[in-house]
Order: C-alpha cells, then sequence, then structure tokens
C-alpha cells in the first residue's frame, strides 16, 4: 500500500499552507501505521458501533475501509478546524461535513457493509425481503421507524397515570391526576410540557413516569396537554399566535389550577419549549401585577439563546424571513419537518443506525416507549413558530430586559421573583446545560441548578428506581457564577435527581391536608377521563 499526498497541492480557500500541510503530515503518520499494520495482518478492530460486529473484524478488506472511512472522515474535520472561517461559519462546515461523512458511511450500504451481507446469506435472503417491506412501510408513513409502534396505545400502556381533563379550549386540555396517598401538599403544581411534543414524556409507564412518581410523594398535579393542530382544523388555530399561546395557554392554565386547588399561589414547572413559554407568561403576570406562582422549575430550557448548541447552524436571519413569508401569516411548521431537524442532529444514531437495522438486515425495531413518544410529534402553527424563531433563536430578545412585549406588556424575567429550580442535562444537544445553567443569571431567585447525566429526554426521565445515572448539586448559590466554576465545586451524587427536586419542591407546598376525593370543581367539572383526546390526535 503506497499513497503520496500530490506535490505542490494547493491548499483550497480560507487554509493557510501551513495549517494544509499540518493536516497532510497528519494525515501521512496515520496511512503509514495503517498501512503497516495492513501488510503484517493485524489491523486492529474498531471501537466504533457502526464497525463494531465480528463480521467487519472477519474480513480484512471491510475492515481496512473503515479504517480508511474514519481516517477520511478525520481529515475532512480537521480541514474545517484549520481553516480560517469565523466560528459561525465552523459551526456549519462542521454540521454540514458530519452529514456528508455519517450519509456515506460504509455501513449504510449493502454492497460495503459484511454484517449485512452475512444476515443476506444466513437467511437465505429474507433479511432483504424483509428490509424492503419495512422500506415501504416507512415510505408510506414519511419517516423511519425507531421503535415497534404497534406494542404502544396511548391512554392503555402508556400516558395511563389516573386523572381527568378538568379543562379544555382550542389551545389545551388541563388534566388533573387522582392522589394517590390519603394527605396530599397543599399547593399543586403544574406541568407545562413542550407544545412541539405530547405531554406524555412525564407520563410514559409506570415504571418510569413523572407524572405518577410526584403523585405518590404528595403532590397534587395538573398537566397541560397541547392541542396538536392538522391541517383540515377551521377554528383559525394555524393562525394562532405567541401572544395566544401565552394568554390562552399557560396563563389561562395558571388561573384555572388556581381556581380549582383554591390557592393563589401555585407552584410550576416547565419542560423544554414549555419552560421558554412558562417563565414568558410569568414574565407577563409580573409586569401586570401579578405572581401567580411559589416557585418555579426549569426542566432543559432556555430563556437565554446567546448559546444554542447545534441548533444554530439553523439561525440566520434568511431561515427567519424564508419562514415568516412561507408561514408567518398563517399555516403549520409540520412535526415530520421538526422531527426530521432533530434527528438529523444525531444522524448516526437516529437516522442511519435504523436505515442499516431496519433495511440492510430487515430488522424489526424494539419497542421502546421513549422513541414511541419521539415519533408523535405536534404541528406548529406558523405565527406562533416564526415569532419564538426570531425573538429567541435569532435575536435573543427573551432574555433582554423590557425587549419584547408580550400580550400587550413589556416583559421582564427578571420580574418573576420566586424561588426556581433549574435542571440541565450534561450531554444536552438541544439545549446546552451552560445555557440551561444561564437561567440562574436572569431570576432573582433563589436558585438552585441540578446537572443530570445523559441527554436531553433520557437525563430527564430517570426514575431512582433504576438508581441509573448521576447528578450533580452545588450547595453554594449559583447567582453570578460562571457554569465551569459552579460544577468544579459541586457535589456529585449517584442515582436520579428527582428526590433532591421532590425535597425542594415540599420546602414550596405548605402542609399536608387530607386529599379530595374529587377532581375539579363545580366550575370547572370533569369532561372526561385522562390522558384527555388531544394527545390522542396524530400529526400526519
Amino acid at each position: 500500500m503506497n499513497f503520496q499526498f500530490p506535490e505542490g497541492l494547493a491548499p483550497p480557500p480560507g487554509i493557510s499552507k501551513e495549517a494544509l500541510a499540518s493536516v497532510q503530515h497528519d494525515f501521512m503518520q496515520a496511512w503509514q501505521r495503517l498501512s503497516q499494520e495492513a501488510t503484517q495482518g493485524h489491523l486492529p478492530a474498531i471501537k466504533d458501533r457502526r464497525f463494531a460486529a465480528p463480521a467487519w473484524a472477519s474480513s480484512p478488506p471491510h475492515l481496512l475501509m473503515a479504517h480508511l472511512y474514519l481516517l477520511s472522515a478525520n481529515v475532512m474535520q480537521k480541514l474545517v478546524d484549520v481553516s480560517d472561517a469565523s466560528p459561525e461559519l465552523k459551526d456549519r462546515l462542521h454540521f454540514s461535513v458530519m452529514q456528508w461523512i455519517d450519509a456515506m458511511s460504509p455501513a449504510n450500504f449493502l454492497a460495503t457493509n459484511p454484517d449485512a451481507q452475512a444476515a443476506l446469506l444466513d437467511s437465505g435472503g429474507e433479511t432483504l425481503v424483509a428490509g424492503v417491506s419495512n422500506l415501504i412501510g416507512d415510505i408510506q408513513k414519511g419517516r423511519i421507524s425507531q421503535s415497534d409502534e404497534s406494542k404502544f396505545v396511548v391512554g392503555e400502556n402508556v400516558a395511563t397515570s389516573a386523572g381527568s381533563v378538568v379543562f379544555q379550549n382550542k389551545f389545551f386540555q388541563l388534566i388533573q391526576y387522582s392522589p394517590t396517598t390519603p394527605t396530599v401538599y397543599q399547593r399543586p403544581i403544574l406541568l407545562v410540557p413542550p407544545c412541539i411534543n405530547k405531554f406524555y414524556i412525564l407520563d410514559l409507564q409506570p415504571e418510569n413516569s413523572f407524572v405518577r412518581d410526584a403523585v405518590a410523594q404528595g403532590f397534587t398535579v395538573y398537566l397541560m396537554s397541547w392541542r396538536n393542530p392538522l391541517a383540515e382544523d377551521t377554528d383559525g388555530i394555524e393562525k394562532a399566535t405567541w401572544d395566544d399561546y401565552l394568554q390562552e395557554g399557560i396563563l389561562t392554565a395558571l388561573k384555572v389550577t388556581q381556581d380549582i386547588s383554591g390557592q393563589s399561589k401555585i407552584n410550576a414547572l416547565g419542560f423544554c419549549v414549555g419552560g421558554t413559554m412558562l417563565a414568558a407568561g410569568l414574565a407577563v403576570a409580573a409586569a401586570k401585577g401579578q405572581s401567580p406562582v411559589a416557585s418555579l422549575t426549569l426542566l432543559t430550557s432556555m430563556v437565554d439563546f446567546k448559546e444554542t448548541g447545534p441548533l444554530g447552524v439553523f439561525v440566520d436571519e434568511q431561515h427567519a424571513s424564508l419562514r415568516e413569508q412561507q408561514i408567518g401569516h398563517g399555516g403549520l411548521m409540520s412535526a415530520r419537518e421538526l422531527g426530521t431537524t432533530f434527528s438529523f442532529l444525531r444522524p448516526n444514531e437516529l437516522v442511519w443506525n435504523y436505515v442499516v437495522s431496519n433495511y440492510l438486515k430487515g430488522e424489526s425495531p424494539v419497542a421502546f416507549d421513549l422513541l414511541f413518544w419521539n415519533g408523535d410529534s405536534t404541528n406548529l402553527p406558523g405565527p406562533f413558530f416564526t415569532w419564538y424563531f426570531r425573538n429567541t433563536y435569532l435575536e435573543n430578545k427573551l432574555s433582554q430586559p423590557n425587549a419584547l412585549t408580550s400580550c400587550g406588556v413589556p416583559i421582564d424575567l427578571r420580574k418573576v421573583k420566586v424561588p426556581t429550580y433549574v435542571y440541565g442535562s450534561r450531554e444536552d444537544h438541544i439545549v446546552p446545560w451552560h445555557s440551561a445553567f444561564a437561567s440562574t443569571a436572569i431570576f432573582p431567585g433563589p436558585n438552585r441548578f441540578v446537572l443530570g447525566a445523559s441527554g436531553h429526554i433520557a437525563g430527564v426521565i430517570n426514575p431512582p428506581a433504576k438508581n441509573k445515572r448521576n447528578y450533580w448539586v452545588a450547595d453554594k448559590p449559583v447567582k453570578g457564577q460562571a457554569a465551569e466554576k459552579w460544577f468544579a465545586q459541586a457535589t456529585e451524587y449517584p442515582g436520579s435527581w428527582w428526590r433532591d427536586w421532590g425535597d425542594w419542591l415540599a420546602s414550596h407546598s405548605g402542609k399536608r391536608v387530607k386529599a379530595s376525593k374529587t377532581l375539579g370543581n363545580q366550575s370547572y367539572p370533569v369532561l372526561e377521563k385522562a390522558p384527555g383526546s388531544y394527545v390522542k390526535v396524530r400529526a400526519v
């Protein structure tokens, strides 16, 4: 094996000769090591899960191909690193290169994947037939299947916590959950999930239900189930704005929860975009001289959008203007497009992994409740989406005092003066934990920041009974600290952060009283059993 870079190779635009020479030198060293190992028949196994199957190690030509692929991929990313592009452009180049590299992996093609070839031969061609069938089924659905969706039915084996819908309007249904303890804390909690997804991420199955766990601790739980707008709807939901979602959604849910519970102040929790909306709604209330909550919990939520992580590659004026022209005055941002965007933030895990297993190897996806939920997203009204995109991701105005007017008043998050529990996930690619931590510099507090292991969803849905993962807490005040300084003094604890949150919430929930045997009240009677009808509407 002999390879040489062409003599006098001109550097690409934006890369100096010195930088190119450094990349060439590193490549040649790696190439020479690989060439020597291949000649001696001692190519090392590859830890990358795409090439970890025994079939790769037992086929030297395929193993060499995988090594060359990884070597080439490394060179492409290094060329971006050494370019003189701006940091923002480098992020976009890295993202684009990643998409190309991951798509061109030899694992993704039957002709170059020895593991898929072995499965084809061992099955007598049955894997090919099954793979084609899986492909046709996914084409009809318009998305890649990540879970065996036939094994789950909303209301039957996911979203099964007992309760009732006690209010609804054209934006959401409000669920009140039935108590499971003789006494409950006097002050209830309202959960605000993201409107981009269904609420039952917080109520998957009994063993990993955040709702069920909170109820078991004696908290009276109310939860917003957002409506999933469809193209055929005729009540004007496709023209709903950010202000509509705050006024008719967040602020209405807070008021109804106050009225049913008889408490002038309640606790409130927002998850992801739900946390952003909840914070904005509370800022509107504060601007009007109202203080409806005694405490605020934000789970993997951003209110300061200075650092948006991988999603930042999609954020620019051109994209914002295009969306405003397309759907800014009416129409829907489709769940399918939103889901595809999030999947391609981690393409190897959420796209190509399933291409290989579903289509090349003809395997059926396993039944996994979290991935079933992930495939059940919601559409968003265009005016709501475009306002949110511009004023948060693009211009980061929500974090600036009085830079925005919502529901007729200028808003300032710093006027939300309540104890605040802020949670971030250390490996979150949607809400980087440093961005979640940035909320502690905005809310007056007192603030408690907790960092959990894992990612955006798996870090949050981490029931104590599983005794998995870990979390970090620093008991010293966090306001004004840098994220890394906070982490340096934080203490690591094994297991779930849920108990830490439960203890904190209990301190803001008043005394315990006898649990009520009825749900709702005379003004807000029971409308239907949980999980309600809104959550069962699927986007097509």
